[in-house]
This record gives C-alpha cells, sequence and structure tokens, in this order.
C-alpha cells in the first residue's frame, strides 16, 4: 500500500528573500519539524561549547554544525515514521470497525446486565 506523504506546495513571489520569510513563519505547521529543529540547536551548542574549550574556534564551528545537521536529521525521520505507523494503525482500526459492528446471523445477542 502506497503511502500518501503530504506535499508543502507554495505560491512564489518571484522573490527569493520574501520566500524564505514566508516559509520560516509557515515552519510550526509541518509536522515533526520545530521539534527537529529545537533537538538539533540544542545538541549543536552543546557539542560545540564543549569542542570549543579543547580545539579551535573553527573546527568547534564545525562540529557544532555537523552536530546540529545529524540530530535534526535522525529526530525528523524518527518522528516521520513515528507519524507513518500511527496512521498506519488509525486506517486498520478504521477499516475493522465496520467489521466489528456487523453482527452475523448465528450469533445470540449478548446477555442483559442485571441490576
Amino acid at each position: 500500500m502506497p503511502t500518501r506523504r503530504p506535499v508543502y506546495q507554495t505560491e512564489t513571489t518571484g522573490n527569493f528573500w520574501t520566500d524564505v520569510r514566508e516559509a520560516a513563519k509557515r515552519l510550526g505547521e509541518m509536522p515533526c519539524a520545530r521539534n527537529s529543529l529545537l533537538s538539533g540547536i540544542a545538541s549543536g551548542v552543546g557539542v560545540g561549547v564543549v569542542r570549543g574549550m579543547s580545539v579551535r574556534p573553527l573546527v568547534a564551528c564545525n562540529w557544532a554544525v555537523s552536530t546540529f545537521m545529524l540530530v535534526s536529521l535522525g529526530t525528523w525521520t524518527i518522528c516521520q515514521k513515528n507519524i507513518i505507523e500511527e496512521r498506519r494503525k488509525i486506517q486498520a482500526v478504521v477499516e475493522e470497525l465496520p467489521r466489528r459492528m456487523v453482527k452475523s446471523k448465528d450469533e445470540p445477542p449478548p446477555p442483559k446486565a442485571s441490576s
């Protein structure tokens, strides 16, 4: 079964910086984007500061940026996988629900609870 992934298409104005600013405004609407970016930023800053204590600033910056990219991509990928898995479970429940509601002719009615 092919999964339907959301396509984020927006109208462009032709001006690169205006388009970037508009995309940044809608960043919180994208699933997993906020959490993955915050995790990446926090990890990158942490690794950059720790590495900055022992090596030159340029090397520490390389470590910080690399850590940011790796953690952001990793957390975004895991989050997307979890969303897809949850959608599959919901779809399975929705498909199973009508089958549960249909009673077979041979099945006796459930006993009534006495008070």
